[in-house]
Formats: structure tokens, C-alpha cells, sequence
């Protein structure tokens, strides 16, 4: 725990000017991010006596290890790099909404030749009008096929249209009414767009003027006697009527707004937004947030509006947003507001009227979110609390272990020996930490070795990160390490990670470095050996506050240093399922990079030492002599026959062949019978007795 005072800055230093604060812990790591009118008199308040502080703000300073800040002119400058740097540095003090799902929104694609219309999730894309958000998928389906009748634009894929293209024949929607068939000509791409226009102000609540207009078209109708013309006009009309009825008007004034209702206790807060356009509800969505911070209503809203129209441009920000109430100060906002929509935009609390009741609506709403939110999130955050305090009540611990990395060796009868390294933060996986290790110190199979070089390897990235000093401690070690993708993560002097300059990496602007952050516990799927073996490793490099542990499966005793006897939970004990998932989760990890490489190993070719020999003519090679057995036994002559190969590259081939051993004999293990004859076009049976004899369990089980 740090002491503020350390790290405060004097006074005189601090400008008292708008600009945008950062504090950043001990592994230099942004853990908050704020805007401030005045920098100088915002971080003063940071700096009281702790008592005095909310017990959040309390924790915020003394996780902290420095401050910086930037200056910029105005405070919506000030707003705008907040919200940027919040979104870059993802920090864990401040407050994050998170979405309560994914959802739809009736998109049509303007962008293409022949726009469609179709369901859409995540990012929005540039060209796309949007519509909603929805809370179901179907509730879009329905709208749409009610509305295809009146306006029969395309709803197939890209694939489907170019196949209608080909042959010539739309599609059923096509056939029965409910497609203006672009694909067969039937309309010109013009008019397929004017289509595509009339249903986006449809969508968008220009709705009486097409209404009218059908209703004249069908009197027209009736009074020239067109019966079916007009009778179909009617049923137009009554789709039109039907679809709009899907979305009650809540006011009168067929006003455009969104309403952001915040529901809040201590801990926590739901916040609910209604988008109304043209006096309709159009789409619904709702977030959660964790406390992190004391923060006011007020806030909250801010951060909301950061959050919904921080992406946003032009008519997607409303002319009016109604509130509970009102950021502090109110002018930087809604400056910022205007900016995004290109004109003003109203940001206000609703008084009286409709605006008021439906607000009220709103607010019960976010009520309920945050009721439900308690009611599914209160066992699993429970839980997980429960098993970390257990967890640190049963190893002696200062504190619960937040973060806990997990290893495990794998190999098969000590070849392709790998390791696993997984990370769990407040007891869920963080598989962008996971990373994966080969074993190159060494040949053939010793837990107890590989151990203690993954740990020591592991372990001196970190404290070559710590010092900032360049160079990486290790140099043997170059290469031989892996991220979770299984790309080599290179160690060269001076610099970082995919060659990046030591000067240049992450932790000069607070993103995270792939071994920087260090563990409270490391748990190792073995016994007493392993465990020694991961204690030496960090003792030789003079780590000593970090917790090692071992989970045997045969007993799941827990092992810890030093210790005649393990230390037995209880079976029900929420603690131990918890090390058993993360032993798991490892074995799982190791498992499946060892076979990847037996995989690749398996697949290896004599053919594959060849210079200059590539995949094609090593295809023509086989498929020229039907197997490696008989190419084996070819002369170089008839090696030259093949296209492609010269007699320089048939020589190297033959010496190639010639010094691979041969495959070992495959046998039939129902009769005995040895199969002596390869199959045909096989590349990897040479020199592998796996494939051409039993499953890979009889050679050894996976550790």
C-alpha cells in the first residue's frame, strides 16, 4: 500500500488550467483516469488526510504509485481525451458500463449498389443507416416482413443475389411480392434505392405522408374501378398501420429524444435508455457498473452520454436528451453533444407532462435492471470472494490472491516437452494473459527440471521489465518463449517483445507488457517436487513475495515449501474448486499446444530437409511414385522424370531418403499381420511409428 504523500506533487507544480489527470500504479499501469476545470484545485482533493476520503477514493490513492496530467484548452477538449484515454487504458477505477447483451438493430445498407436490409450486431459501420436498438432479433423480422409488402427491398446475402444474378431467377421473396428482384432487372438500381429511402424515413417516423398517400392511391383506385388495385392498397395500408402499432407513441409531439434513467445503491448502478423518434419508443438498452469511485448521479450521467454517443455523428445524437440529472458542470457537455450531432442539442431534466411520465417509465425500468443484475451476479461475485479468502486463509496469505498464474508441464514419454502458463484475475480466466512455453534446456523427461526453467524464465521477464534497464536478462533464452497464439515472442538486447524498443513499450502509457505484472500466488499442478523446484527458481532470483503452491490430483492436497505434510481442504470447500479449476484450465492449455506440436512432428517428410524443394513439387514427387517407399527406391533417372525436378534436385533427393531411417512396420493389431505396403501419397510415415502402428496412448500417456 502506498502513501500518497510520496508521490504527491508540490503545488506550484500543479497548473490551474482544464486538463485531463492520470494516475498509474506501481507497474506503471493507469488505474484512473479524470477532467478536472482546474487540475491544481481537483488534485488537491486527492491528496487530504485518508480518513477523510471515501473509502473507494482511499483505495484508488493508496493502490497508486504516481500522477501525471496533461493541459489542454477548454473542457471539452478535457471531456474528449477522458473519454479517449478511458476507452485506450480500460482503468480500474473508473467507472465502466458494461452492456447486459448485444443488441440488434435493424440496419439497411446504403453503402452498397443495391442496399439491403437486414438484422445487425456490434460496431456500427460507416454508410449503414441503423434503427433501434431492439430487445429481439424476431421483433425486427416481423416489422420487416410487414413492411416488405409495402416497400420490397432486398433482404438476401451477397451470395444469394450473385446466384439470382447468374441464373437469371429471383428468389421466393421475389416471386411472391415481397423483393423488388434488382437481381433480374426487374427495377433499376435507382429505383431500388428510392425504395431503400422511403423505407429508412418510414423507419425513421416519417410515417403520415406515406399513409396518406397510399389511402389517396387506394379512393383513387376504387373510384376507376380498379377493385384489386385498390384492395391490395387497403392491405398496404393496414401492414403500415400494424407495424407502427408495434411501438405505441408515448408523445404527442412526435418528438425525438433519448432518456437515460440511472438506478444506484452503494455499490452499484444499472442505467436504462429509451430512444423515442417521432414520438415512438424505437429501441431500449441498458448497462451496469460497478462503483469503483465515489461518484455523483450527475457523473454517472456523464459518463453514460460518453458511452452512448461517443462513437456517434450527425442524427444518431438527438435533438433533445432528457436526464435524472444534470453533470457539473452541464456547458462543457452539451457543447460536446452539439459538436457530435452538428447542431444544438438539448440536454435537460424533464418537469412535467408526458416527457415526465415516461421518464418515471424509464426509471422503474432501471430499477428492475439493477434488481435482476444483484439477483444473478450476488452468487457467482459471492462465490468467487468466498474462495479467494479461503484460498488466503489456508496459505497463510497477508491478503486474498487477485491474481494467480497456474503451470503445468505436458509431454509424451519426455518428447515435445511444453508448458503452460494460465492467469485468473478475482477468480475468472484472463486468457489474454494465458502464454505458452517450450522446453529447450534440456532433452527427454523431467518435470522437476522443466519446472523450475519455465519459472525461472518466466520470472526473469519480469524483473528485466521492472528494471527498465533494456536488455533482457537472459540471452540464452531468446526465442524460446511463446504468447497464446504460439508465435515466437522474441528476447533480443534492447528490445521488447515483436522487436519493439525497450524505450518504446508499454508501460510509458500504461498499456499492459506480456510478463510485467506479477502473481500473489503461483500455482503448479504437482506435488512437493515441483513445488520446490518453482520455489528455488524464484529464490534465485531474489523474488521472495510471492506465494507458491502445488494441487496433486491424486489426493488434490494442497502442497506449499518447506511442508512435511500438505495442507488438506475440505472437499466442499469453495477455495479448492477453485485451484482445481485453475490446475485444469493449465493441463487443458498444455494438452492442447503438445499435440499441436506432436501433430506437426507427425506430419514431418524426409522431403522437408530438401533446399529449395516446395510444397508443389513435393505433391508432383508423390503422386508421380504413388509413395515415399517407392520414391525411396527410384533412381535419380526416374527421380528427373518427374516435371520440375532436375537432376541436381533428384540427387539431393535420393541423399535425403537415403539417410532417413525407414519406417517402422506398421501391423494390423486384430490379426498380427504386418502391413507392409505404405498408403499411398502418405508424407508422414516415414520415420514415424505412430501413425503406421498403434494410438498415440500406447506410447506413453500425456503428462
Amino acid at each position: 500500500m502506498a502513501d500518497p504523500s510520496s508521490y504527491r506533487p508540490k503545488p506550484g507544480e500543479i497548473p490551474d488550467t482544464p486538463g485531463v489527470y492520470r494516475f498509474r500504479d506501481e507497474h506503471r499501469r493507469v488505474i484512473y483516469v479524470g477532467k478536472a476545470k482546474s487540475l491544481r484545485q481537483r488534485l488537491a482533493n486527492y491528496f487530504q488526510d485518508l480518513a477523510s476520503l471515501h473509502p473507494r477514493t482511499r483505495t484508488m490513492v493508496t493502490t497508486a504509485a504516481s500522477v501525471e496530467w496533461t493541459v489542454v484548452s477548454t473542457e471539452v477538449e478535457a471531456l474528449q481525451l477522458e473519454y479517449s484515454w478511458i476507452k485506450e487504458y480500460d482503468p480500474r477505477f473508473n467507472v465502466k458500463y458494461r452492456d447486459d447483451k448485444s443488441y440488434p438493430y435493424l440496419a439497411v445498407t446504403m453503402n452498397e449498389e443495391f442496399p439491403r436490409v437486414q438484422v445487425m450486431r456490434g460496431h456500427k459501420r460507416k454508410g449503414v443507416r441503423y434503427f433501434g436498438p431492439y430487445g429481439h432479433a424476431w421483433a425486427i423480422r416481423d416489422t420487416v416482413d410487414l413492411l416488405l409488402r409495402v416497400f420490397p427491398v432486398r433482404t438476401c446475402s451477397a451470395g444469394v443475389f450473385k446466384n439470382a444474378t447468374r441464373t437469371g431467377r429471383p428468389c421466393l421473396l421475389g416471386y411472391i411480392g415481397k423483393c423488388s428482384a434488382p437481381c433480374v432487372d426487374r427495377v433499376s438500381a435507382e429505383e431500388h434505392r428510392d425504395l431503400a429511402e422511403e423505407f429508412c424515413d418510414f423507419m425513421a417516423g416519417r410515417t403520415g405522408t406515406y399513409i396518406r398517400r397510399l389511402e389517396q392511391q387506394m379512393t383513387d383506385a376504387a373510384e376507376e374501378m380498379e377493385y384489386e388495385r385498390a384492395a391490395r392498397l387497403r392491405d398496404d395500408i393496414g401492414a403500415l398501420k400494424k407495424a407502427m402499432e408495434k411501438s405505441a407513441v408515448v408523445l404527442a409531439d412526435a418528438t425525438d429524444a433519448d432518456l437515460i434513467a440511472v438506478a444506484e445503491d452503494e455499490l452499484e448502478a444499472a442505467v436504462q435508455i429509451f430512444h423515442v423518434r417521432g414520438g415512438r419508443v424505437r429501441g431500449q438498452r441498458g448497462w451496469v457498473t460497478d462503483k469503483v469511485e465515489e461518484i455523483t448521479t450527475g457523473a454517472l450521467v456523464e459518463h453514460a452520454l460518453q458511452q452512448l454517443y461517443g462513437e456517434e455523428r450527425g442524427d444518431s445524437v438527438p435533438k433533445e436528451v432528457l436526464v435524472p440529472a444534470l453533470p457539473e458542470p452541464v456547458e462543457p457537455v452539451q457543447e460536446w453533444l452539439a459538436e457530435r450531432r452538428g447542431s444544438g442539442v438539448s440536454l435537460r431534466i424533464p418537469q412535467r407532462g408526458d416527457k415526465k411520465a415516461l421518464m418515471e417509465t424509464v426509471q422503474r425500468n432501471a430499477l428492475q435492471a439493477l434488481a435482476l443484475h444483484k439477483t444473478k451476479r450476488a452468487s457467482d461475485l459471492t462465490t468467487r470472494s468466498r474462495a479467494l479468502e479461503e484460498i488466503a486463509e489456508a496459505l497463510d496469505l497477508d491478503s486474498a490472491p487477485l491474481r494467480i498464474e497456474c503451470y503445468d508441464i505436458s509431454h509424451l514419454q519426455g518428447d515435445d516437452v511444453v508448458a503452460s502458463m494460465v492467469v485468473f484475475e478475482d477468480g475468472l480466466q484472463r486468457k489474454s494473459e494465458y502464454r505458452r512455453f517450450q522446453i529447450k534446456g534440456f532433452a527427454g523427461q523431467d518435470d522437476v527440471r522443466s519446472m523450475h526453467e519455465v519459472i525461472s524464465r518466466r520470472f526473469k521477464r519480469y524483473l528485466a521489465e521492472k528494471e527498465k534497464t533494456g536488455e533482457w536478462v537472459d540471452d540464452a533464452s531468446q526465442t524460446d518463449l511463446k504468447d497464446a497464439s504460439g508465435n515466437d515472442v522474441p528476447a533480443v538486447s534492447g528490445t521488447g517483445p515483436q522487436g519493439v524498443p525497450e524505450s518504446g513499450l508499454k508501460d510509458d502509457d500504461g498499456r499492459p507488457k506480456k510478463f510485467a505484472y506479477p502473481p500473489q500466488l503461483v500455482v503448479v499442478d504437482g506435488g512437493q517436487p515441483q513445488v520446490a523446484a518453482a520455489k528455488k527458481a524464484l529464490d534465485e532470483l531474489g523474488i521472495d513475495d510471492i506465494a507458491v503452491c502445488g494441487l496433486a490430483k491424486r489426493l488434490e492436497e494442497v502442497w506449499l515449501p518447506d511442508d512435511e505434510d500438505p495442507v488438506v481442504l475440505p472437499r466442499t470447500s469453495e477455495g479448492l474448486y477453485l485451484l482445481q479449476r485453475v490446475r485444469d484450465e493449465a493441463h487443458r492449455f498444455a494438452i492442447t499446444y503438445q499435440r499441436t506440436k506432436r501433430a506437426q512432428r507427425f506430419r514431418s517428410s524426409p522431403l522437408d530437409d530438401v533446399p529449395g524443394l516446395g510444397d508443389t513439387r513435393k505433391q508432383a514427387l508423390l503422386k508421380h511414385f504413388g509413395s515415399l517407399k517407392k520414391l525411396r527406391s527410384a533412381t535419380i533417372d526416374q527421380i528427373c522424370e518427374v516435371p520440375g525436378i532436375g537432376r541436381k534436385t533428384a540427387e539431393t533427393i535420393a541423399v535425403a531418403l537415403a539417410q532417413a531411417a525407414p519406417a517402422a512396420p506398421a501391423v494390423n493389431t486384430a490379426t498380427g499381420e504386418i502391413m507392409d505396403e505404405e498408403e499411398p501419397g502418405t508424407a508422414g510415415s516415414v520415420g514415424d511409428p505412430v501413425t503406421a502402428g498403434a494410438p498415440d496412448e500406447r506410447r506413453g500417456q500425456e503428462t
